[in-house]
């Protein structure tokens, strides 16, 4: 009998027990979120998965500011950081673009200042928007140079958000690129959202960011405009690598037109999305 059951395990292989194995492995936790989660957990006492996601977000509002725009908020890694200097240049909707910033940092409380050189904001075009005007200062210099020194000025006074809009070519006198780096070291000490909106790159190396917004097409239906549309591309980023590009498209529920800056007033959203007028 013992030799009978010798032949049998030389001749069959038998199998040994195995450890389950979950299919497929699980991904493996990133511990600095994780400690950053209960960090955020146990200094605010939340208890609930919505007190946690509302919690994260005010933390993610104390890093950048959302311009409302969210094609324009995945280029800019999240919105426009604070303490540092965002680029817009081209002949695109940079003047939508800054009205939604404006109405998104307003809309939460916080102060903001739009330096209009173009002097082309329409305050009861930005109030439809959506920007909270008792929480806007609205600045209109006569010179590019006292258009930095009174960014400069407003950052120090602790305002969240400072843009800065060059308005259309020729440009009213010229600065030093000392002056540049003046400014954006004002944004960091002071921990204020900096826009630069001009017709071409003039920042340099001192911005955080470049978007170079492209010509707007307008979207026609029965003669009347029904929308507006750019694209912008990511030129530079210090913490992405750039050369993305999106089209947005922003809606008009009516033909609205500002004499100095055609074809880019028409606020109301984007989606960051390439469709027809009417989708």
């Amino acid at each position: 009998m013992a030799a009978t059951a010798r032949r049998l395990e030389s001749q069959f292989q038998l199998l040994q027990p195995t450890i389950p194995v979950l299919l497929p492995p699980l991904p493996a936790v990133d511990s600095g979120v994780s400690e950053a989660l209960k960090a955020l957990k146990g200094t605010r006492g939340l208890t609930t998965g919505a007190e946690l996601i509302e919690a994260l977000e005010r933390r993610r509002r104390n890093q950048v500011v959302p311009t409302a725009l969210e094609a324009i908020d995945r280029l800019l890694d999240g919105g426009l950081a604070r303490g540092k200097m965002t680029e817009i240049a081209g002949r695109g909707a940079r003047l939508s673009v800054a009205v939604a910033a404006l109405a998104s940092a307003t809309s939460t409380g916080e102060a903001a200042a739009f330096i209009d050189l173009a002097d082309c904001f329409d305050p009861q075009l930005g109030e439809s928007a959506g920007i909270d005007l008792h929480r806007m200062l609205w600045v209109r210099p006569k010179t590019l140079k006292q258009a930095v020194s009174a960014a400069e000025m407003v950052i120090a006074t602790g305002f969240q958000l400072v843009i800065v809009d060059a308005g259309l070519p020729p440009l009213r006198g010229r600065v030093a690129d000392a002056a540049w780096v003046r400014l954006a070291r004002a944004a960091e000490a002071h921990g204020t959202a900096l826009l630069v909106s001009t017709p071409y790159p003039l920042t340099g190396t001192t911005s955080e960011a470049m978007l170079r917004a492209e010509p707007s097409r307008g979207r026609w239906r029965g003669g009347l405009l029904t929308g507006v549309e750019t694209t912008l591309r990511l030129e530079k980023h210090r913490r992405k690598r750039p050369g993305e590009s999106v089209a947005v498209l922003f809606h008009a529920p009516e033909a609205l037109a500002v004499g100095c800056w055609p074809l880019a007033d028409a606020y109301t959203s984007a989606n960051g999305q390439r469709r027809t007028a009417n989708g």
